[in-house]
């Protein structure tokens, strides 16, 4: 224990002499240069930054080694500076802990004059509406839009129809095919997509988050002709129970000996007992007399006449005598006060509602 002690005393104390920047490692150094001032990016405890070119400052630029929980690999690192975009990545988690998926951005800072990291959800401006030009830059496209037959390209977070956004050879869009490369954090790859496109339908995907559930859910993503949109087709369900088996029709017949060699077997069972000897009908039950009423006493009898009631009948007099001469408590209802002809009843000048039963009690005889 004491060697233990020491040894963490050790360690907090080695932990405190370094700062979070300067903890000794074995650290990358990155052979793209930094967007910013073309200097050496190169990897310490906490972030990627610039440590400027020979015989100058640092820039300033840097970025964290784990967005959102998730670390970046070094071959990401790379293609994430050479692109100043990378995506769409899993493993994402956010601040409530749910895990996501996003595209990473390096965007300009006007204000700091730098670049940051930025995560892109795909909120991007439509250009159909700002009416940018959109340039697909040669790219190879995906297929044919299932709408109206032209090319399909990826652009930002979507893959789109080019007749759906502004081009140089057509100002005004005529078509709205475009389905997203991330759906409910299901990357959608390239390949995917082509696939739809050319077959109607992608894939088994397993990795939905449905919004709601928060569950993964498998489905494959299919084009929906009738609602002009890609929709979700889900595998058919095996039932859990197998198929009723009905009873086979007989095909053969019984042999000519059966119906002899059964009634020789019957003749042979042993006799069937004797049926018991039926019961005697129950004679009628003689109506069921009604209880003797009980007699009042005579301080009771003021109050609800004397002739035998039951306590029931009893209880139901009292309380209407209470309730015609108000005889609850204004502050409390629970309560009833005794007029003259209730004092020798309660003995007392007020009872509660739960005593009433014990006071008929005493005085039903």
């Amino acid at each position: 224990m004491r060697e233990i002690a020491e040894m963490t005393k050790h360690i907090v104390k080695k932990a405190k002499e370094y700062d979070r920047d300067t903890v000794p490692g074995d650290y990358a150094t990155l052979h793209t240069p930094c967007p910013n001032c073309g200097g050496v990016v190169q990897e310490n405890y906490r972030r990627y930054t610039c440590i400027g070119k020979p015989r100058t400052q640092p820039c300033g630029f840097s970025f964290t080694k784990i967005p959102a929980g998730r670390a970046f690999e070094l071959a990401e690192v790379e293609k994430f500076l050479q692109d100043k975009r990378i995506g769409p990545l899993e493993g994402f988690r956010s601040k409530a802990g749910w895990p996501f998926t996003a595209e990473l951005v390096l965007k300009f800072d006007e204000e700091d004059k730098n670049w940051k990291l930025e995560f892109d959800f795909g909120n991007e401006e439509d250009p159909a509406q700002t009416g940018e030009i959109v340039d697909f830059g040669g790219q190879e496209p995906l297929g044919p839009c299932p709408k109206c037959g032209a090319r399909v390209f990826e652009w930002g977070s979507n893959y789109l129809c080019e007749r759906s956004v502004p081009t140089a050879e057509q100002h005004q869009p005529t078509c709205d095919f475009r389905s997203g490369k991330i759906i409910l954090q299901q990357p959608v790859a390239r390949e995917q997509m082509t696939k739809l496109l050319a077959t109607g339908k992608t894939d088994l995907l397993d990795k939905f988050i449905s919004t709601r559930t928060r569950r993964a859910f498998k489905a494959f993503l299919a084009w929906d002709k009738e609602a002009g949109k890609v929709n979700f087709e889900f595998e058919p369900r095996a039932s859990k129970f197998p198929p009723r088996k009905t009873a086979a029709a007989k095909t053969t017949k019984e042999p000519a000996g059966a119906y002899a060699v059964k009634a020789s077997a019957a003749k042979k069972a042993p006799a069937a007992k004797k049926a018991a000897p039926a019961k005697k009908a129950a004679a009628k039950k003689a109506p069921r007399k009604t209880a003797a009423g009980l007699t009042p006493s005579p301080a009771l009898a003021a109050v609800i006449g004397n002739e035998p009631v039951a306590r029931t009948e009893a209880t139901k007099k009292l309380w209407d005598y209470i309730k015609a001469h108000k005889l609850q408590d204004a502050k409390d209802k629970r309560k009833i006060n005794a007029d003259a002809k209730l004092a020798p009843v309660f003995g007392k000048p007020q009872v509660t509602m739960f005593e009433i039963a014990k006071v008929l009690g005493q005085h039903l005889g």
